[in-house]
């Protein structure tokens, strides 16, 4: 059998070892270093914006320290994207909320400023303004930011930006995880760029960024013994891993123009096969492309694909499937418009790793297009 063509391997640059090879030389084997801090100076040079990162051992950590720096806690309700994956809604009911789950509309596939607004005033109407929104760049495209802002502001309930699949992503030129009052990033194994198991949490304020790190190791307070006002969390990034990262950032733009290849890849060799679609760039939207995704007419289209795809061993997966119809989250408020039933109903994401070869490329190609003279 052809070797595995994956959905979305790991892509080393060539200096990752270099840097890991001075944490060992130097005996900086442990959840604070040098790295850690070279690797948050390189996301802050990076995101090119008054912005403080704290590296953390995952985006999901991210997130749970965002909604508790939020002030999230038993009791609230949190908006959240339904069309994401679960790790955007678990550290809500971590810290013992209520997630609350709202559609997508079509322009990019992220959350529905109609439908949010709508969510909005139905919670305050039932006396439970939600605590914040978590929105979500999806496969890279980024959310309606202007829209999305606008209403954060209207109703002053702060926006939790999920950037866990849009590093390399702009809105108007300004970088995704620049938006949000708090926002995330992932460099979990699949994602554009990888530190192995990683995330970063990116504030406006230093002090933000200062309180997320002390949480994010145990909360000890400053005294000689083992003090502890807080409870606290092991979320902070060791330092090997944050050697991976300052090598995977030296190549994060070429990852980027990578996946973007992948992506124009894909809409040339199909542009003849009138059944799929794929999402365009809005005006003054750039994705980074992470996962190239197609709609198909029909959820047995979409699954007769990827099984033919699966039998020439070819990763591929149906789009996300939302919150709402998720079995732990089914019984949650959702205000749906049917947007994200049907992507995933009929939407398919493709092999899309900055390390894909030509052949490999032709490879999907060609059991896709047999698949449809079949």
């Amino acid at each position: 059998m052809a070797s595995k063509i994956w959905l979305s391997s790991p892509h080393m640059g060539g200096t990752e070892q270099s840097y890991v090879n001075n944490a060992f030389d130097t005996n900086w084997i442990a959840p604070l270093g040098p790295h850690v801090n070279g690797f948050e100076s390189d996301l802050e040079s990076y995101l090119d914006t008054d912005c403080n990162v704290a590296a953390l051992s995952s985006g999901t950590a991210a997130l749970h320290l965002g909604l508790i720096l939020l002030n999230v806690g038993h009791g609230d309700e949190v908006i959240c994207q339904s069309k994401t994956f679960s790790a955007s809604a678990n550290p809500i009911v971590y810290q013992g909320a209520t997630p609350i789950f709202v559609d997508s509309e079509r322009d990019t596939w992220n959350i529905c400023p109609e439908q949010l607004e709508i969510a909005i005033k139905d919670r305050i109407s039932k006396g439970k303004k939600p605590k914040a929104i978590i929105a979500v760049h999806l496969y890279g495209m980024p959310y309606k930011v202007k829209d999305i802002q606008a209403i954060s502001k209207k109703y002053d309930i702060p926006v939790l930006e999920d950037s866990a699949e849009a590093l390399g992503s702009t809105y108007h030129s300004d970088k995704c995880g620049t938006f949000g009052e708090i926002a995330i990033l992932s460099f979990n194994g699949n994602k554009i760029i990888t530190t192995s198991g990683g995330g970063a949490l990116v504030a406006k304020s230093l002090k933000i960024k200062e309180k997320a790190v002390f949480l994010a190791t145990q909360a000890r307070d400053k005294a000689v013994e083992y003090l502890h006002s807080s409870i606290g969390y092991n979320y902070r990034l060791s330092n090997v891993l944050a050697g991976i990262g300052r090598g995977q950032m030296e190549v994060l733009d070429d990852h980027v123009k990578a996946r973007r290849r992948v992506y124009e890849f894909y809409k040339e060799s199909f542009k003849d096969i009138k059944e799929l679609t794929f999402l365009d760039e809005p005006d003054g939207f750039f994705s980074n492309r992470w996962l190239s995704c197609m709609v198909t007419p029909s959820e047995e289209i979409r699954e007769g694909i990827r099984l033919s795809l699966e039998k020439e061993n070819i990763e591929t997966r149906p789009l996300w499937k939302p919150m709402h119809q998720q079995p732990v989250f089914k019984d949650y408020p959702h205000y749906l418009n049917g947007v994200s039933d049907e992507l995933f109903e009929k939407g398919l994401c493709l092999p899309s790793g900055s390390n894909l070869t030509d052949d490999e490329l032709h490879r999907v190609a060609t059991a896709i297009k047999t698949y449809f003279r079949a």
